[in-house]
C-alpha cells in the first residue's frame, strides 16, 4: 500500500512517527498521523485541516494532556534504582544538568546521538516504532477514500478522510470536539482538490 502513497503522504507518516518518538510514546497511533499532517504546512491535509481551525500546538498539547509525554528516562528504572542504592539521585542529576544547560539538555543530547546513528545508516531497534491497530485501519481508510475519490494515489487528504471516517481514535474525538465532521472535510478537501 505504501508504494501507492505521495512523498508528502509519506512524509506526513515520518512526520508521525517522530511525535511518537519526541513524546516519548512507543506506537504511532491516530493522534500522530494527526500530529504528522499538521507539520507538513504544504499538503492538502494541512490545509484543510488550517481551513477547519485546527493547529498543530492546540493538537499536541491535548495528545500530551490526554495521553501523556514527557522527558526520555535517561536510564530504566532498574538502572536508576542501582544508582539510588549508592547514593546517586538520576532527577537530582537531571535538574542540575538543566538548571547549567537549559531545560531538556538531556532529551536534546538523546535526539542529536539518535540523528547521529541514523546519518550513519545504523537502525536500532528503537528506531522501529510500531503501528497500532486504530492507525494501520486509518491507512487502510486512507486507500479507501483514493479508491472511492478514483485517485491512484494516496495523499494526505485520504489520510485525514481516514482519520475522520475511522471515529474510534484519539484523533477523531479530538476533531469531533472542534466540530470537525467528516462531511466538513470531505467538503474543504474537495474545494481544495477542485482549486478553491
Amino acid at each position: 500500500m505504501f508504494e501507492r502513497f505521495t512523498e508528502r503522504a509519506r512524509g506526513a507518516v515520518v512526520l508521525a512517527q517522530e511525535e511518537a518518538r519526541d513524546l516519548h510514546h512507543h506506537h504511532i497511533d491516530t493522534e500522530h498521523l494527526l500530529l504528522g499532517l499538521l507539520r507538513d504546512r504544504t499538503s492538502v491535509g494541512y490545509e484543510a485541516l488550517d481551513r477547519l481551525g485546527v493547529h498543530l500546538d492546540d493538537i499536541r498539547s491535548e495528545v500530551v494532556r490526554v495521553v501523556g509525554g514527557g522527558p526520555s528516562p535517561i536510564l530504566d528504572e532498574e538502572d536508576a534504582e542501582a544508582l539510588r542504592v549508592i547514593g546517586i539521585d538520576i532527577d537530582e542529576v537531571r535538574r542540575r544538568i538543566e538548571e547549567t544547560f537549559g531545560e531538556g539538555a538531556l532529551e536534546r543530547i538523546s535526539f542529536l546521538r539518535r540523528r547521529r546513528r541514523r546519518r550513519k545508516g545504523c537502525a536500532t531497534s528503537a528506531s522501529h516504532v510500531p503501528f497500532t491497530p486504530r492507525a494501520k485501519k486509518v491507512l487502510e481508510l486512507a486507500l479507501r477514500e483514493a479508491e472511492a475519490l478514483r485517485h491512484d494515489y494516496i495523499g494526505t487528504e485520504h489520510i485525514l478522510l481516514g482519520l475522520v471516517r475511522e471515529r474510534e481514535g484519539l484523533a477523531a474525538g479530538m476533531l469531533a470536539e472542534r466540530d470537525v465532521s467528516d462531511t466538513r472535510v470531505r467538503t474543504v478537501v474537495s474545494e481544495l482538490l477542485s482549486g478553491n
